[in-house]
C-alpha cells in the first residue's frame, strides 16, 4: 500500500492540462458509443456514460487526474484503517459492515470488523427470535410492525431501502416479515400520523441515535411514549416495545429501559450508515436475513470494483471523474438523479444528504480556503413522474443540468398488463430511453419556444430487475463516486461541522436565551 499525499485539485498538473484541451461538441450520442462507453458494477449492474460526450482524450486526461491525485492509493488506505476523516482525527470503516476489503487491516480496524459482523449476528438473532414469537410485546402479543425513530442518516438510507425492497419482500417466498413505518420529523405531526396507523400492543420501535442525545429523537421517543400510555391499554409497558442502536458509550447503551441495544461507532458516519446496525436492524426485522444478506453481498461486490486501478473499468471512478468535469470545467453547478423505478422513490432524498453533508465544503483537509468548486446541487424525482414536473427546466432553462437516470429491464413485482399493444414496464423504459435521446439530440424548430438546444450530458444506471442485490451495489457506487470527488477536491467527506450551527442556536433559544435577530424570530413564531 503506498503512501498518500494530500493536494488541492487546483494544484494538480493533469488538472491543469484537463484544462486546455477542447470542451466536446455538443453533438447527438451516437448508436456505436452506447455499446462502448460502458462499465460493468457487478454482474448485475452497469454504467453507461456514452450520453455524457466525454471524449477519449478527455477521459485519459481524466485518468491522470486519478492517478496524481492518488484515488484509488486513498480508497486502499481508507479501507485499510488510516485515520481518514481527517476533521475528527478518525478511520471511515463504513466498508466493513459489508466485508473486507483489504488484507493489510489496521490492528485496530481489525477487532472492529469483527465487531461488524458480530452485531450483524445480534440482529439476526434478535429478529429470528421475535419472527417466531419468542420476544412479544408487554402485553403478549407478537410484534407484527417495526417504527424506526431517528432523523438524517439514521432515516433517509433505511428508508430509501426499504421502500425500495418491500414489494420485493411481499413477492418473495417469504414474504414480508413485518410492516416498517419511519419517525423523523421532530414536528408532532409526524410522529402522530405514524401512530394513528398501530397497534401500540404489536408495534417494536427501534430508537437510532449515535450519540445518544439527539434532540429531535429524543423528543420523538418521549411523544410515542405519552401516546402509548395515553391509550391506558392494561398492561402495555412502552420501553418494553423499544430497543436502541447507539454507541456503546452513549446514555442509550447504558439504560435497561429498553428490550435490547445494538452498537455502530464513530467511525461510520450517519449517511454512510445504512449497511452497519443503524440499517440492518430494521431492514432485517423488515425483510429478513436473507434478503439483507444479499444486499450487503451487492454493496461489498461494487465495493471492490471500485478498488479497480483501471478508470475504463471502475463504474465509480469514472463517474466521479465525469463529475468533477462537469462540475468544475463546465461549470455545471448541479446534477438530477432520475430512477425510473417506483420503489427507488426515496432514493434521490438519501443521496442528496450523502452527497451535499459529505461534499459541501469550502476548505481544503487541513481548513485552508479552496479556489475552486465542490459538491453539486443533487435533487431527483422517480419517473415518469419528473417529466412531467421539473424536465421542462432540463430541456429549455437556461443551466444545463447533468442527469443521471436509473433503470431495470424488468418490473420488480413481475406483474404487469398489455395496453395498446405494450406493457406498462415497457411504456416506462420507452420514456426513460427516448429522455436520453431528447436530451442529447434536442430539436430544431421554426418556433423558437419548441426547439430543443440538446447536447445535456446524461448517464445511465441500468439492471435486469431491482434486487437487493443490485440495489446494495448501487447504494455503494454512490458513496464510493462521493468518497473519490472528496479525494479529487482535497476535502474531507466525512464529517459534517455545516449541520451544527443551527442545533446549537435552536438549543440556546430553547434554553430561554434569545436576543437580536433570534429572539425576534422566535417571537414571530412564538417559540
Amino acid at each position: 500500500m503506498k503512501s498518500v499525499t494530500w493536494n488541492n485539485l487546483s494544484n494538480s498538473r493533469s488538472f491543469a492540462r484537463l484544462r486546455t484541451l477542447p470542451r466536446p461538441q455538443q453533438k447527438p450520442v451516437e448508436s456505436a458509443a452506447v455499446g462502448e462507453q460502458e462499465i460493468p458494477i457487478t454482474d448485475a449492474l452497469r454504467y453507461n456514460y456514452a450520453a455524457k460526450g466525454v471524449t477519449t482524450e478527455i477521459e485519459h486526461a481524466l485518468a491522470a487526474v486519478a492517478e496524481e491525485q492518488q484515488c484509488i492509493d486513498k480508497f486502499e488506505a481508507l479501507a485499510a484503517g488510516e485515520v481518514i476523516n481527517s476533521g475528527e482525527q478518525r478511520m471511515v470503516l463504513h466498508h466493513l459492515t459489508r466485508g473486507q476489503l483489504m488484507q493489510s487491516l489496521l490492528e485496530s480496524a481489525d477487532g472492529l470488523a469483527q465487531f461488524y459482523d458480530q452485531q450483524h449476528r445480534r440482529v439476526a438473532d434478535f429478529a429470528s427470535a421475535v419472527h417466531q414469537g419468542r420476544i412479544k410485546g408487554s402485553t403478549g402479543k407478537p410484534f407484527d410492525t417495526v417504527v424506526q425513530i431517528g432523523i438524517g442518516g439514521s432515516d433517509l438510507g433505511p428508508r430509501a431501502i426499504y421502500l425500495a425492497l418491500k414489494n420485493y419482500a411481499l413477492a418473495s417466498a417469504e414474504g414480508l416479515k413485518m410492516r416498517a413505518h419511519f419517525i423523523s420529523n421532530v414536528d408532532p405531526d409526524d410522529a402522530a400520523e405514524v401512530m394513528s396507523q398501530l397497534d401500540p400492543q404489536t408495534t417494536l420501535f427501534i430508537l437510532v441515535s449515535k450519540s445518544g442525545t439527539t434532540q429531535e429523537t429524543l423528543t420523538n421517543e418521549a411523544f410515542v411514549v405519552e401516546l402509548m400510555q395515553r391509550a391506558k391499554i392494561a398492561g402495555l409497558q412502552p420501553h418494553k416495545h423499544m430497543i436502541a442502536v447507539t454507541s456503546q458509550t452513549s446514555p442509550l447503551a447504558s439504560s435497561d429501559s429498553y428490550l435490547d441495544a445494538f452498537f455502530i461507532d464513530d467511525y461510520i458516519g450517519g449517511r454512510y450508515s445504512s449497511t452497519s446496525a443503524v440499517g440492518s436492524t430494521i431492514l432485517t426485522l423488515a425483510l429478513g436475513e436473507r434478503i439483507v444478506a444479499e444486499f450487503l453481498r451487492g454493496a461489498h461486490d461494487a465495493d471492490r470494483s471500485a478498488l479497480n486501478r483501471n478508470v475504463r473499468s471502475n463504474a465509480a471512478l469514472m463517474d466521479a471523474l465525469i463529475g468533477i468535469y462537469e462540475r468544475n470545467i463546465l461549470g455545471y453547478p448541479a446534477t438530477a438523479v432520475l430512477p425510473y423505478s417506483q420503489a427507488l422513490s426515496r432514493f434521490p432524498a438519501h443521496l442528496q444528504q450523502l452527497d451535499m453533508e459529505s461534499n459541501g465544503k469550502s476548505v481544503n483537509r487541513y481548513g485552508k480556503a479552496i479556489d475552486y468548486s465542490t459538491g453539486p446541487i443533487i435533487f431527483g424525482e422517480p419517473g415518469t413522474n419528473g417529466q412531467h414536473s421539473f424536465y421542462q427546466l432540463l430541456h429549455q432553462g437556461t443551466n444545463i443540468v447533468p442527469l443521471q437516470f436509473i433503470g431495470f429491464q424488468s418490473s420488480q413485482l413481475q406483474t404487469d398488463i398489455t395496453v395498446d399493444g405494450s406493457t406498462s414496464q415497457s411504456k416506462l423504459n420507452a420514456n426513460l430511453a427516448a429522455q436520453i435521446v431528447a436530451f442529447s439530440h434536442g430539436k430544431s424548430d421554426a418556433d423558437p419556444n419548441k426547439s430543443f438546444s440538446g447536447g445535456r450530458p446524461s448517464s445511465l444506471l441500468y439492471a435486469e430487475r431491482l434486487t437487493p442485490h443490485t440495489l446494495g451495489a448501487l447504494l455503494a457506487h454512490y458513496e464510493n463516486k462521493v468518497m473519490f470527488q472528496g479525494f479529487l477536491w482535497n476535502i474531507n467527506s466525512f464529517d459534517q461541522e455545516g449541520v451544527q450551527l443551527g442545533k446549537l442556536l435552536a438549543k440556546q433559544l430553547l434554553s430561554g436565551h434569545a436576543d437580536g435577530a433570534l429572539g425576534a424570530y422566535a417571537s414571530m413564531l412564538q417559540v
